[in-house]
């Protein structure tokens, strides 16, 4: 199959990303690039400095909603990619319909009771979604600790599972962006495998 067929194919889907930080600002990024249809993109944050050491912003974005910024930002380079944006903190109540309709949707969330509320959330009230999470990508190096492992047909795991961030081990754009790209890479295998 040649680049036109997949982003032909891809072009019917509508992914969901949760979290528009390191790792949904730069999935969103490599998902547009592929050419899937639609992105359903939802975060409460602004852009702040700090965070342009790994995220897909720029200086004159800082103090931008990131979602507002990221739609920018994919406009520039996709212009066949619907973005559909949500500048809200996601809850149990608001995730089924925020992204009610998605083929998949990636889990880019800070923390690891926003990430175990969203894939309970999606598994009770959008039953048979896949759900691509990323887990452990802070630090520097071990390039070969990251990988992707499928639980079952509704959950996928990128990273290596087991590196959490603190002030001592920060995440940086190296691992983050390898993470995100591989958290990308799922989501297309997931909707090349749609009929």
């Amino acid at each position: 199959m040649n680049n036109a067929a997949i982003r032909e194919h891809l072009s019917r889907y509508k992914a969901g990303i949760a979290g528009a930080g390191g790792l949904g600002s730069n999935c969103a990024m490599a998902l547009a690039r592929a050419g899937v249809g639609t992105l359903v993109i939802s975060d409460h944050d602004l852009v702040e400095a700090s965070n342009l050491n790994r995220q897909y912003y720029f200086l004159n974005q800082v103090g931008t909603l990131k979602v507002s910024a990221i739609k920018e930002n994919i406009a520039r380079v996709s212009e066949n990619t619907e973005i559909i944006t949500h500048a809200i903190k996601l809850d149990r109540n608001n995730i089924p319909e925020i992204f009610a309709g998605c083929d998949v949707i990636v889990e880019a969330l800070d923390t690891d009771e926003m990430k175990q509320m969203l894939i309970e959330t999606v598994q009770t009230a959008l039953p048979g979604i896949p759900v691509v999470i990323g887990s452990g990508l802070s630090g520097w190096g071990k390039s070969n600790e990251i990988r992707y492992r499928k639980i079952d047909d509704t959950l996928y795991v990128c990273g290596d599972e087991y590196s959490t961030s603190d002030e001592d081990l920060t995440p940086m754009a190296p691992r983050v962006l390898m993470v995100a790209g591989m958290q990308a890479n799922t989501v297309i295998e997931i909707l090349m495998n749609k009929p």
